[in-house]
């Protein structure tokens, strides 16, 4: 093991261990089904997609095909891959469901292959490692399914309704390129339409009522 490897180990191991420290949370050793879900300010959350198996209904879903994406670079990178979805202007991102095959190439790790997801403007929303824990080099199969509504993280994207999903690694091993590939499966994002506010409900019931004279004075006509 070379002094860069033992010192990243180090380092990884002491933000985990600080994480832990701050959410009162036991990390779930669970080869299959880990995962991370935290939010950017640092906050990483170690949790088992198995023990949060969500009955979240989402009025719909955004599914996406990892297949061949290519772990670059440190969030924020140049060549990352990022992906822009449109699903609809300020909903909810609710859930995150996962089946995906990852290989890290050595030294690289498979805890290491990330997607952040949140709104067009990036810097907000969710960081989520499925080989969370999974501190080696090589290929493995991760699936399970979390909701961020009660783990606390579910967001609204903005105005323009675009959900950003940017792949890239919690450290960049500059002796490969890439640092790792996932090789097949999807992501599925739960989806709930913005509730209307009062103001809006008070516009529709006057819309509606506008609707009804009129078919008032067709039928007297």
């Amino acid at each position: 093991m070379t002094t860069m490897q033992t010192a990243r180990k180090l380092v990884l191991g002491a933000v985990a261990a600080a994480a832990l420290a701050m959410t009162g949370a036991a990390q779930a050793d669970v080869k299959a089904t880990s995962s991370a879900l935290g939010q950017f300010a640092n906050r990483a959350i170690p949790i088992s997609g198995a023990a949060f198996e969500s009955n979240v209904n989402a009025l719909s879903s955004q599914v996406v095909d990892v297949a061949g994406i290519k772990s670059f670079g440190e969030y924020g990178a140049a060549g990352n891959v990022v992906l822009n979805f449109f699903v609809g202007a300020n909903a909810t991102i609710t859930t995150v469901d996962w089946n995906v095959n990852l290989t890290a190439n050595d030294p690289s790790w498979l805890s290491e292959l990330t997607v952040a997801f949140g709104s067009s403007a990036g810097g907000d929303g969710v960081v989520f490692s499925p080989g969370y824990g999974d501190d080696d080099f090589g290929t493995s199969t991760y699936s399970g399914s979390a909701s961020l509504v009660d783990l606390g993280l579910s967001f609204q994207v903005g105005a323009d309704g675009i959900l950003r999903l940017e792949f890239h690694e919690v450290y960049n091993d500059p002796s490969v390129n890439p640092d790792g590939v996932w090789n097949s499966g999807n992501l599925t994002f739960g989806v709930a339409a913005p509730v209307p506010e009062p103001s809006t409900y008070g516009m529709m019931a006057l819309g509606l009522l506008g609707v009804a004279a009129v078919a008032r004075r067709r039928k007297s006509a």
